[in-house]
Parts: structure tokens; C-alpha cells; sequence
């Protein structure tokens, strides 16, 4: 895998790398050349022997941790020592032992478990929600991706599972036993009283803002022979009867005729659910509906019109979706807020969810990261981890030499107490 493409902040770590290196090294230099000096002149002043070794320590600290730092990437001096040049030799061993680690160590049951339950992730989202605005963006995000979820499906597979789904359903519940316990429902304790009186006022007015005609197809059927008067006579009659009836019972609760609809209705019920001519009968007219064109071309639209809808209201703050989604989480987040026993449940479920997520990929995770660093070219990746801690690891260059003259200055000064 070729890692050597630079962003501006590797170029930013390669530089300041470099300028640490060019310290440690500077530091080193200096240690040796006062030791060079001190040797010179230790001749003359004797006091330059506590600076000579101090010279000399540092630059045995500063050049073992050089060899340590520099083993971890490369050769030293580009000779092949043994057990140098760590990173990119043993880069496979590397790679799994550092999948092991973040796989015991970052992604165990106890430490999730732990972290889920420091979030308190669902006081911390009832919390946010309530601030201004951030319901109207989780609508937006939400309606968003609902509209993106719905353009990536493949519609011939979406609308063949709504077909399965709804006319299967469809075939599988038997028609006429369906609508007799549909009106059974309607029609309990006078629900259907309601219906009733629109349908009387309907005929009602059907009857006056038609009546002209009514009496036009009356003459029609009328003999040639029956005077024109005595039609309109009899019309007027058979017109003012049946217009007087229909009033009388739509203006009289009690009527005997609605006593008589809801005892046929009733009827028509039972027979519906218990009839084996009228449940074959519905069952045939239900074949015959869905056998039709029509009906597929409707299941076909139902998802098209369905995208279409998605797109439209995901774009549109003022939409039916986005309202209703953000008054859901503001409801929500409301009654998390007041409730901690609901938080807790929330809270339980969410960290099970999540640990069995985790317990079921955690090692999936571990061996990708072992196989990516597998297919890391050895060199480059040598280079990246050095430009990543690096400028750290020259500290303890810089470290080593401090420490090497401290310490050689107090062996030589023991050494002079001592002779």
C-alpha cells in the first residue's frame, strides 16, 4: 500500500521533526566538542577534568539513545546490526500485536460498558434536542437520509415487496367476513346515525337540484295518449310523497324506517361473516379486482409516488415530514428529560445494543488492523510512524545527553572523592 501522498499536516510534523533532529544532533556536537576542548586544556586547569567527563558521559548518553531511536526505524549507518531497523522488519508482528492491543484493551465489554455509562448518552441527547434549533436540524438530517435511503433502493425490488406484501395480505384475508365486522363496527352503538342523516340530506338535494329532469324522464316513459296534466299531477304526487318521506325520517331519530335499515344492516352483517355463498361470492370479486392491471400499476405508483414525496418534503423546512419529525424529538427529548427512570431503561438498552455490536466485531476490528499494516510498503510506513512520534522520540535523545553528562560528572567527581 503506497502511504507517500503528504497533507499539510505531515508536511507540517516533517518539518518540525527535522528541526528536533537538527537539536538532538546540535547538543551532541556540542558535548564533544567541549570534550575535544577540556582535553586540550585539562593540563593546565584540573577543574576541566569534572568538565571533560561530563563531555564525555554526554556523548555516550546522547549516542546510545541515537542508536536506540534511529534502531526503531532503520540501520543505523545503513549497517545491518541485528535487531535493528524494528519497524519496517517486523512490521506484520507489529501490526497484529497492535490489533491485539486496541482489541483487549479499547474495545472489551468492561471499557464500553464503563464509557456508555459515564456518556449518559440519553440525558446528553434530551439536552441537545432541547436547545434551539437542533430539533429542526435532526429533522433535516433525517428527512435527508430517508430520501437518500429511498434513491439507492432499486424500485423494481421495492415495488415487487410492496405487491407481495399488500395484495398477498390482500388475498389472504377473506373479503365479505372483513366488511360484515366493518360494519358491525361502524353501525355499534349508533355510530352509523351520523351516515344516515348525510345520505337523507344527499337524496334530499339530489332530488331538488334535479327535479326538472326527474320530471322529464317521467313524461318519457310516460303513454303518448296520457294528457300532459295528469302526468304532471301524478308526478308532482309520486315527487312530494317520496321528497316528504325522505324529510320525515331524516328530521326523526326514532323513525321506524331507521329501525328497519339497522335491522337489515345487522342482517347483511351476519349473513357477511357466516354465509358461505356470500364469502365465495366476495372471495370471486376479489380475484377478479386484483387479477386487474390496474391494480399492479397502483402498487407500482404507491412507491413512485412515495419517492417523490420524500424528495419533496426532505427539501422543504415547512413540509409535514420535517414538522413532524422535530415536534417527535422535541416531544421526545422532553419526556426523556423528565422521566430519569425511562433515561435508565434507554440507557440499558442502548449499552447492550452497543456491547453486543462491539462483542461481535471486536476481532474483525483487530484483524483489520493487523491486515492493513500487512499491506503497508515496510519503508514507507517506517516513515509515516517516525513522522507521527518521531519529534517525541528525539527528546529522549536530547534526554540521554543531559542525563550521560550528569552522570559522568558525578562518577568522575565520586572517582576524585574517593582517590
Amino acid at each position: 500500500m503506497d502511504l507517500r501522498v503528504d497533507s499539510a499536516d505531515d508536511t507540517r510534523r516533517r518539518i518540525a521533526l527535522r528541526a528536533m533532529k537538527t537539536r538532538a544532533t546540535g547538543l551532541l556536537i556540542v558535548a564533544a566538542i567541549i570534550f575535544v576542548v577540556a582535553r586540550i586544556f585539562y593540563g593546565d586547569h584540573s577543574w576541566l577534568g569534572y568538565v571533560q567527563a561530563a563531555a564525555e558521559g554526554a556523548m555516550v548518553g546522547g549516542l546510545a539513545d541515537w542508536f536506540a531511536v534511529t534502531a526503531l526505524f532503520r540501520h543505523p549507518l545503513g549497517i545491518p546490526i541485528p535487531h535493528t531497523a524494528l519497524v519496517p522488519t517486523r512490521k506484520a508482528q507489529l501490526g497484529e500485536a497492535l490489533g491485539e492491543f486496541v482489541e483487549e484493551n479499547f474495545l472489551s465489554t468492561p471499557v464500553i460498558a464503563d464509557k456508555l455509562r459515564s456518556a449518559e448518552l440519553t440525558r446528553r441527547a434530551s439536552d441537545w434536542v432541547a436547545r434551539p434549533g437542533n430539533a429542526a436540524t435532526l429533522a433535516r438530517h433525517a428527512s435527508a437520509g430517508l430520501a437518500g435511503a429511498a434513491g439507492v433502493l432499486r424500485d423494481e425490488s421495492v415495488q415487487g415487496a410492496i405487491e407481495q406484501g399488500l395484495v398477498g395480505w390482500m388475498r389472504r384475508v377473506q373479503l365479505a367476513p372483513l366488511t360484515g365486522r366493518a360494519i358491525e363496527i361502524a353501525t355499534a352503538q349508533g355510530r352509523h346515525t351520523e351516515l344516515v342523516d348525510a345520505g337523507m340530506r344527499g337524496v334530499l338535494r339530489f332530488l331538488d337540484e334535479h327535479r326538472e329532469d326527474l320530471r322529464g324522464r317521467f313524461g318519457r316513459k310516460s303513454p303518448w295518449w296520457v294528457p300532459e296534466t295528469i302526468d304532471d299531477r301524478i308526478f308532482d304526487k309520486l315527487f312530494d310523497g317520496l321528497r316528504g318521506f325522505l324529510t320525515e325520517v331524516s328530521e326523526t331519530p326514532g323513525h321506524e324506517f331507521r329501525a328497519y335499515l339497522d335491522i337489515r344492516v345487522a342482517e347483511l352483517a351476519t349473513r357477511l361473516r357466516s354465509d358461505p355463498d356470500l364469502i365465495a361470492r366476495g372471495e370471486a370479486l376479489k380475484a377478479e379486482v386484483l387479477s386487474h392491471p390496474a391494480v399492479r400499476r397502483w402498487t407500482g405508483s404507491l412507491w413512485a409516488d412515495l419517492k417523490v414525496g420524500l424528495n419533496r418534503q426532505a427539501g422543504d423546512p415547512s413540509s409535514e415530514l420535517r414538522r413532524r419529525i422535530e415536534s417527535e424529538a422535541v416531544s421526545l427529548g422532553h419526556l426523556l428529560a423528565a422521566d430519569p427512570e425511562l433515561r435508565e431503561k434507554v440507557d440499558r438498552w442502548l449499552e447492550s445494543v452497543l456491547i453486543y455490536a462491539v462483542e461481535e466485531q471486536r476481532h474483525q476490528a483487530g484483524e483489520l488492523i493487523a491486515s492493513t499494516v500487512a499491506r503497508w510498503d515496510p519503508n514507507d510506513a517506517s516513515n509515516r510512524i517516525e513522522l507521527a512520534v518521531g519529534r517525541d522520540l528525539q527528546f529522549i535523545r536530547i534526554n540521554g545527553t543531559v542525563v550521560g553528562g550528569l552522570a559522568g560528572l558525578a562518577i568522575y567527581a565520586v572517582g576524585q572523592l574517593i582517590g
